[in-house]
């Protein structure tokens, strides 16, 4: 094994090297400091962060294979996003997050790291924070919780949420009986059961190749995650000997891999913007049209809510991610490689697909084509996007009189008015819910539908949007819009009345109105007075830095990576 990059700390018999032994020692042998990996567990384990609860106890068997693989573990917690309580939202952490992980594994004598989580935007930040220094690196996730059932009907979190909901405001179902939901809905520890982002993380993760073939999806309940968080650590110490870091790791082909993934398990919009940005991190060239050119045609095979029926845990039991795999295995690049040093495609041999109502066969898809598709026009000349496995398929080429919302707090106040000039055929346009413009890109866009058409049973209608929706969310929605309304985007200049004609078949998003009379328009007062404008602190930093979403909503001075040298002492 070459000389370890904890050994800058430890080795020698200066005052220096006497103060790093000297504070870790309290009760560790004389050999951890002499030849032993130091593999840090980048713990997200939080209270407030609900689904990552338990990655404490997964933490403890990450140890135990770091241990037996002869490494030292070294608990490290790392900021925790729960996608539930922040607020204005998550996302507007999510740098952050990755920011102050990557600076902590650099300034610590660190030879590996285990990534260590869940929900939905923990993930993703410890993926960029591993790209940006590059130490070897390998994700456990926390796992789905189990499935639970409401009137002998089994519940999907987050999608219905959404569906119940929305039941309540139609007068179709109790408000009592919503709330009797409540409880039954989050069954156990871990993230949602549905194929929301946190799940679609996971399972991307593993198709990127930074998770063991055959953990994600692992039921955070169920025994075998711990086992896989034991063989994962002892697999971190055999990375650090390799030197098989994210940079030597993760290729273009790797994303391409995860693309495919991404279609083939029906999966959240937002993993867009988090392999842009972790693409980003490791200076691959991953751009918005690489999701249309190689996902876009790719089959849902998942029957998973919120695209189809089941849930997570019927995922797993059916065969996981790599039965879904096998299935497109032409699809995929061979040659990506995962944290084993092996081949993706080399773990499909032996995957079997267990239930062929979850699991579909290539030659019967939940739906043919399914992948996100990348929109392009006057209202989005940087790019939007729409998964049409969520959408309904009379929408996708639909032409509407918009219906303009300035905020969020516009719309909250106005969608329920029975005066609110709005029918079925109208196109709901929400803007200031971008990245600069909230801030942070909130998971507003599959808006509530207005009571008085949801009455009238009305279920889905075209929104436009350049926020985010929840991974759990569906209906026919148009969302990263880009530019946002907030850095200059024609969507500021949509009023109500103008006619909106979507074309998903031709990826076309457009606004009716001619370019001179879009040149001459300027965006309402209180379009303007709605956008963010914070005074300090992190927000300040984020609107002043924060890209667009068609490049992965980064901060400008973190694209790219630092490394793990530090060059000066701390005493």
């Amino acid at each position: 094994m070459a000389r370890l990059r904890s050994a800058q700390w430890y080795e020698g018999q200066d005052r220096n090297a006497y103060i790093h032994r000297a504070w870790m020692r309290r009760g560790v042998p004389d050999d951890a400091f002499t030849g032993r990996p130091q593999i840090a567990i980048a713990n997200t384990a939080s209270d407030l962060t609900p689904c990552n609860a338990h990655l404490d106890e997964v933490a403890s068997s990450v140890r135990d294979g770091v241990y037996e693989a002869g490494g030292i573990p070294l608990d490290l917690p790392v900021v925790s996003l729960g996608e539930t309580n922040v607020r204005p939202t998550a996302m507007l952490w999510r740098n952050m997050a990755a920011m102050a992980t990557e600076e902590m594994l650099r300034a610590n004598p660190i030879d590996g790291v285990v990534l260590l989580g869940g929900c939905d935007k923990t993930i993703p930040s410890l993926l960029m924070a591993a790209a940006s220094v590059d130490l070897p690196a390998v994700v456990v996730p926390g796992g789905p919780m189990l499935t639970g059932t409401f009137r002998g009907t089994p519940l999907g979190c987050g999608t219905d949420v959404w569906r119940l909901s929305e039941e309540v405001r139609a007068g179709t179902l109790s408000q009592e009986q919503f709330t009797r939901s409540e409880s039954v809905m989050i069954r156990s520890r871990g993230h949602c059961n549905t194929m929301g982002t946190a799940s679609t993380m996971a399972l991307v993760a593993e198709a990127l190749g930074t998770v063991v073939p055959g953990v994600a999806g692992t039921p955070a309940p169920d025994s075998r995650l711990l086992e896989a968080a034991h063989h994962t650590g002892r697999l971190a110490v055999d990375m650090v000997a390799a030197d098989r870091r994210p940079g030597t790791l993760l290729t273009k082909a790797s994303f391409h891999n995860a693309i495919v993934a991404l279609a083939a398990v029906g999966g959240s919009t937002n993993a867009v913007v988090h392999l842009l940005a972790v693409a980003g991190r490791l200076g691959i060239d991953l751009r918005l049209d690489d999701f249309d050119r190689v996902g876009s045609r790719v089959p849902v095979l998942v029957d998973l809510q919120p695209a189809g029926r089941f849930l997570m845990e019927d995922l797993h039991r059916a065969g996981g991610l790599l039965a879904v795999l096998r299935e497109v295995r032409d699809l995929l690049d061979p040659d990506a490689l995962t944290v084993t040093g092996k081949p993706l495609v080399d773990s499909l041999d032996d995957a079997t697909i267990w239930d062929s109502e979850v699991i579909r066969t290539r030659a019967e898809p939940l739906v043919a084509e399914g992948g996100i598709a990348v929109l392009r026009g006057n209202l989005a000349p940087d790019g939007a996007i729409v998964k049409p496995a969520a959408a309904s398929p009379h929408l996708l080429r639909h032409r509407g009189r918009a219906v303009v919302f300035d905020s969020v707090e516009d719309f909250h106040a106005r969608i329920d008015d029975p005066e609110l000039d709005v029918d079925a055929d109208s196109v709901l346009v929400l803007r200031g819910c971008g990245p600069k413009g909230y801030p942070g890109m909130p998971e507003v866009s599959n808006m509530p539908l207005p009571k008085k058409l949801l009455e009238q049973g009305v279920r889905d209608m075209v929104r436009v949007c350049d926020g985010r929706m929840s991974g759990t969310a569906y209906g026919t929605v148009v969302l990263h819009v880009a530019p946002e309304a907030a850095a200059g985007g024609p969507l500021a200049l949509v009023r109500t009345g103008d006619h909106i004609t979507l074309d998903v078949e031709a990826r076309r998003i457009d606004v009716d109105v001619t370019a001179d009379e879009l040149a001459r328009r300027r965006p309402s007062e209180a379009t303007v007075t709605a956008y963010a404008n914070p005074r300090r602190g992190w927000e300040r930093l984020y609107v002043n830095h924060v890209l667009q979403a068609d490049t992965g909503a980064d901060l400008d001075f973190l694209v790219g990576s630092s490394g793990s040298d530090v060059g000066r002492e701390s005493h």
